[in-house]
């Protein structure tokens, strides 16, 4: 990193983690075809444990500059958050692909389908059972989230903590429960289009309910350390923002996909 910091820029110094971090997700990527077709998983666990390695030492050297070096400055916090409100964007658009398809086939459903949506022989899940469960569950955690940043801009660190804890914890059952839910699944992902649209959406769903845990879990470990101020946590208020999306993602794939759709 730079030693200058009298500019409105965020220079980096040359990093490995980039090049790592790219070969974990191509290795990962790789060992997920192998374990598919070949049974094996041996490639597909050193892919993980090459990724989880990156992101240790990427966020590692993240918090140090911002929190120890004080080089993310007032207007580099500013294009970090427009850093952030971007890629949310994308992340936006990624999922509407999803929701253009159910709605593609289920508004219309085609003659090879029955004419009729959900397609014969698809028995669905009650969406007032456990996808309900989750709904709660997920919006408590967007409560305790935002309790937490108020907390944390009032300077009360105990509330802060445990209003975290809470938050990563709801992420985490909110998680079993739809691992449960797939184990119980009464069709697949093979299963129609019905089944391709429901897992593809649900799954890279939970997908980000995991990315976004650990990002809240890393925010609590750094928060007990005390890296955040009232004035200088940019690196929560991206968490939250993030976790903010991954709830009005569930929220329209509740009622879309699970009580409308089925």
């Amino acid at each position: 990193m730079s030693t200058h910091s009298n500019h409105p820029f965020h220079l980096v110094d040359y990093s490995p983690w980039p090049l790592t971090g790219a070969i974990g997700a191509m290795t990962t990527v790789s060992g997920m075809v192998k374990w598919f077709h070949q049974y094996d998983s041996s490639l597909f666990l050193l892919g993980n444990i090459i990724t989880i390695l990156t992101v240790y030492q990427w966020w590692r050297d993240v918090s140090r500059e911002g929190t120890f070096q004080g080089l993310h400055t007032y207007m580099v916090t500013i294009g970090l958050r427009w850093g952030m409100i971007l890629f949310i964007i994308s992340e936006v658009f990624f999922f509407i692909s999803f929701f253009w398809a159910f709605f593609h086939s289920s508004l219309s459903p085609t003659i090879e389908l029955g004419a009729m949506w959900p397609p014969m022989g698809i028995q669905t899940f009650n969406p007032f059972q456990i996808p309900l469960l989750n709904t709660t569950i997920l919006l408590s955690s967007g409560i305790t989230v935002t309790w937490a940043h108020h907390a944390l801009m009032e300077g009360n660190h105990s509330q802060a903590t445990q209003a975290l804890f809470f938050t990563v914890i709801l992420g985490i059952y909110f998680t079993i429960l739809q691992g449960y839910e797939y184990i119980e699944a009464p069709f697949t992902i093979a299963d129609s289009v019905y089944g391709s649209t429901f897992f593809m959406a649900t799954g890279f769903h939970g997908i980000h309910v995991l990315i976004g845990t650990t990002f809240l879990l890393i925010c609590l470990i750094r928060h007990m350390n005390f890296h955040f101020s009232k004035t200088h946590h940019f690196g929560f208020e991206a968490a939250a923002w993030y976790w903010h999306f991954v709830d009005v993602v569930w929220l329209f794939l509740y009622i879309t996909i699970y009580w409308w759709g089925g």
